[in-house]
């Protein structure tokens, strides 16, 4: 009884931390980034993805979305930051004023990614969620808007993907059926030419012994007309001597 109920907690435990894990992904949350070596409000959010599948789309969906244009480049990887940044740009949905503005991709595993959004009027004026709270709650709108736009995609990809590997089983399943049906009938060709050259053997096999008998038969025919001729040579020879 005491294994059954540990059993029934230990599952439980598993779902619930599935479900928390889960939970946390696509959801905006406030935090702080290490940057300049400050800390800096910020806000995070992780979406399914590698790092650079990430990377690509937050910059392509900030450009066709607030005509944001990011710049950096940098190799990714877990653990790994680099910090994509457009200064004194235009962002209307956030403020009114030109900002900096920064964001880090970071993999905390092989299937996710963490986006850090973070961003600052000028060289020491970075929004905060208290001296600035309109504008740091515009971007994590902002930035929460992008997660619900990146699980679509997710969701899309997969769809994509799953799309793609049930083409190719179609084809192999055509490609297999196809296979065994020129396989079948060339069975069934064989099995025909197999039972041809049986019936073949059969008549070959019959007309052997009937080749057999007259064999035997022309045989004692033969040897009838070789005494028959001896005893006419005999003849011929007996009236020859007359």
């Amino acid at each position: 009884m005491k294994f059954l109920v540990s059993t029934f907690l230990l599952a439980s435990l598993c779902c619930f931390s599935a479900s928390r894990a889960s939970a946390q992904l696509y959801e905006a949350r406030t935090s702080t980034v290490n940057f300049e070596k400050k800390e800096r409000d910020a806000v995070k959010v992780q979406v399914e993805g590698t790092a650079a599948w990430t990377r690509d789309f937050w910059q392509s969906w900030l450009k066709d979305t607030y005509n944001i244009r990011l710049k950096g480049d940098g190799v990714f990887g877990v653990g790994k930051k680099d910090v994509l940044m457009a200064k004194q740009t235009p962002a209307s949905s956030v403020s009114g004023k030109l900002i900096d503005f920064y964001s880090m991709v970071t993999s905390p595993s092989d299937t996710t990614s963490e986006l850090s959004v973070f961003a600052a009027f000028g060289a020491d004026t970075f929004l905060n969620p208290d001296k600035t709270p309109t504008e740091f709650a515009a971007l994590r709108s902002m930035t929460q808007s992008f997660a619900g736009a990146a699980r679509i995609k997710a969701y899309k990809e997969k769809i994509a993907e799953a799309e793609k590997q049930l083409k190719e089983a179609e084809k192999e399943k055509e490609r297999l059926q196809k296979e065994i049906t020129t396989l079948e009938a060339n069975t069934t060709s064989n099995l025909a030419r197999i039972e041809a050259l049986k019936q073949t053997n059969i008549s070959n096999a019959l007309k052997a012994r009937e080749d057999s008998v007259k064999l035997i038969t022309t045989g004692q025919q033969m040897e009838l007309r070789k005494v028959q001729l001896q005893k006419r040579r005999d003849r011929l020879s007996a009236l020859d001597r007359k």
